[in-house]
């Protein structure tokens, strides 16, 4: 071991460095997406390169932790915490994988964004937008609209993950992913201009038709795969067996889906002769392989909690110090008892994703649809921004259970 590196290690933060790990890969999720649905090569890079960051990074807490372990106790939670973080690199590893697509072969034509539960928009500024000469701070606009900023293109420089402090000038084009129904005003506020949808038609998208069952299951275990990833750190977050009795099933669930999509695609492969329709059935099956990853890394953590391991302290504390919260919140507020998810544009309002209801009864909704009601001694299980939890706690006129 080289010296720089020596010296690395020892002033290694194993909180931060989690922390960075858990951001890393949520970010390379979402710009993978974005290079499959755009067929973006750049945008591809810019995950492959994170990649290499994740590698490096799992190689310094491996390091590290083995250093730290004094005794037996320290040892096993320990333990825990390497088993997250080596889940945590297979989640970038699978994001690799999907933006490999994006380098080989064009399969938007067999996707269909309103099939995602979050969407990837790129749009750009205008001269009339609102957000044009303001910095993201000022505009808070995963607070204001539910969209995260993931990249943003000025002339033919990229700028990823961008700083708070980032100025959004005209004519750059920002690419962000949030809500579906966060799109028409995250549109009016980047162009002046009232959101259209346009046909996929008009935009000379056509979706093959043999292939709109495998699009619907891509779709339906892409939803799954990255719930499970919010489930999963919930679970050990809040170290609820319940939650990860979930991920369990849902990962089982995915496997099944995986071989039923399998077969779809050796169905709609009869009778094709064209070599670039073969790689483009090939390259959905790719993306299925990765989806299916992504849901053995999220049971990979929540499997901390099923089998009773302790999780060192600095877990807790790197959760705190990452972009993204995890908060479960009692709803006391009677005013918004009956109303539905749809009613309260929760994640439009507060960019907070709901992963999850317990029920008073005990009984749990996981991935509620917009008209699940909020009723009164729900509890919510929610993923978002930290800037968002003072507009949520307000929503819900909530406090945070201490068990």
């Amino acid at each position: 071991m080289n010296e720089a590196l020596k010296d690395e290690i020892r002033t290694f933060n194993a909180k931060e460095v989690l922390a960075e790990m858990k951001d890393i890969s949520g970010s390379m999720l979402d710009l993978a997406y974005s290079a499959v649905l755009y067929s973006n090569r750049e945008i591809a890079k810019e995950v492959f390169r994170l990649e290499q960051t994740m590698h490096s990074l799992l190689y310094k807490v491996r390091i590290a932790i083995m250093l730290a372990a004094r005794n037996v106790e320290d040892a096993q939670e320990f333990a825990g915490i390497l088993q997250i973080a080596s889940a945590a690199e297979k989640i970038s590893t699978a994001a690799g994988d999907i933006a490999k697509i994006a380098t080989s072969v064009d399969i938007t034509s067999y996707l269909d964004q309103a099939d995602f539960e979050e969407a990837t928009l790129n749009v750009t500024i205008k001269p009339s937008s609102i957000l044009k000469n303001k910095s993201l701070k000022s505009l808070k606009i995963e607070t204001e609209t539910g969209m995260h900023v993931l990249a943003i293109k000025r002339g033919s420089e990229w700028i990823y993950s961008p700083d708070k402090n980032e100025r959004l000038l005209e004519n750059d084009l920002v690419i962000t992913s949030g809500p579906t129904e966060a799109i028409p005003a995250f549109c009016k506020m980047a162009t002046g201009m009232e959101y259209r949808e346009r046909a996929r038609e008009e935009e000379g998208i056509k979706r093959k038709t043999i292939t709109e069952e495998i699009a619907d299951l891509i779709a339906d275990m892409k939803n799954m795969s990255e719930l499970m990833v919010g489930l999963s750190y919930s679970a050990v977050t809040f170290y609820s067996k319940e939650i990860a009795k979930e991920v369990k099933d849902l990962e089982e669930s995915v496997d099944r889906m995986k071989e039923e999509l399998e077969i779809l695609v050796m169905e709609a492969a009869r009778g094709i002769i064209k070599r670039s329709t073969f790689d483009e059935l090939r390259a959905l099956l790719h993306l299925a392989w990765s989806s299916e990853i992504l849901s053995d890394a999220a049971y990979e953590i929540a499997d901390v909690v099923l089998r009773d391991i302790p999780v060192h302290p600095v877990f807790l504390a790197s959760i705190e110090e990452s972009d993204e919260t995890l908060l479960k919140m009692a709803v006391k507020n009677e005013e918004i008892f009956g109303k539905t998810l749809k009613d309260l544009k929760i994640e439009t309002r507060t960019g907070m994703f709901i992963l999850a209801i317990r029920r008073k009864e005990g009984k749990w909704v996981y991935n509620p649809a917009g008209d699940a009601e909020v009723r009164n001694g729900d509890l919510l299980i929610m993923r978002g921004p930290k800037e968002g939890e003072e507009t949520i706690r307000e929503i819900c006129g909530a406090v945070t259970p201490t068990n």
